[in-house]
């Protein structure tokens, strides 16, 4: 092993600074930081300051930033170290030695809003804000059925309801009503789920939003309500 690569020893010296929570941990900072910085960057959004391409490009940038520094902490021991000391309450585990979530959360949200109209880009985002943690909450607590490996089919199901409630709120907000809301709600609810568990093979701060985007485009094509 390289002399600056980071190694399980490096970790277990550190224990006493910081311990990461493994998978199967509730990790509510994790989940609350997840869904804070979402709301938090539409947010911003809203406010008009960039716009749509812009704000993919920034987004896009900051993946490429983040993807940076994750691959030279994994080869530097002391930018891992101070990364870990900054990130750390919001890394699991299985992140100490790999990719965290972070450049993938941009590089999803930015495919997002760079490829598919605003309405349904920022759906598919609400979709990755709320649905990602809860279905992991749900899974954590009373998942009893897997369905794929890390996937249960409790925390699907709560994922499913998550979107269905987000889209028929989303869908009111922009003046929709009557069968077709919640008929659209109903499969948008499915599509999300779906795409949560497409990240069996890849992270999900990356298929959730784009695979999202993609379904509800079809959708869309079908029931014209965004």
């Amino acid at each position: 092993m390289p002399k600056n690569t980071p190694s399980s020893s490096d970790y277990e010296a550190n224990e006493s600074e910081i311990v990461l929570k493994p998978r199967n941990d509730l990790h509510l900072l994790r989940k609350l930081w997840h869904m804070a910085t979402g709301l938090t960057g539409l947010g911003l959004y809203s406010l008009g300051e960039f716009s749509q391409r812009e704000t993919a490009l920034i987004l896009f940038s900051l993946a490429i930033l983040g993807f940076a520094v994750e691959f030279l902490r994994l080869k530097v021991s002391f930018v891992n170290t101070i990364v870990m000391k900054l990130m750390g309450p919001f890394m699991r585990e299985s992140e100490a030695n790999g990719l965290t979530g972070f450049p993938f959360y941009a590089l999803g949200t930015s495919f997002s809003l760079f490829f598919f109209p605003e309405k349904i880009a920022i759906l598919s985002i609400l979709f990755l804000i709320f649905s990602d943690p809860i279905s992991s909450f749900f899974g954590i607590l009373y998942g009893r059925d897997q369905i794929l490996p890390n996937k249960s089919l409790q925390g699907t199901l709560a994922g499913f309801v998550t979107c269905y409630f987000v889209c028929m709120f989303y869908l009111i907000q922009n003046g929709a009503t009557g069968f077709y809301t919640i008929a659209f709600a109903i499969v948008a609810g499915v599509i999300g789920s779906v795409s949560e568990l497409l990240s069996i093979f890849i992270d999900d701060n990356l298929t959730i939003p784009v695979v999202s985007a993609l379904g509800l485009s079809a959708l869309n094509a079908l029931i014209p309500l965004l």
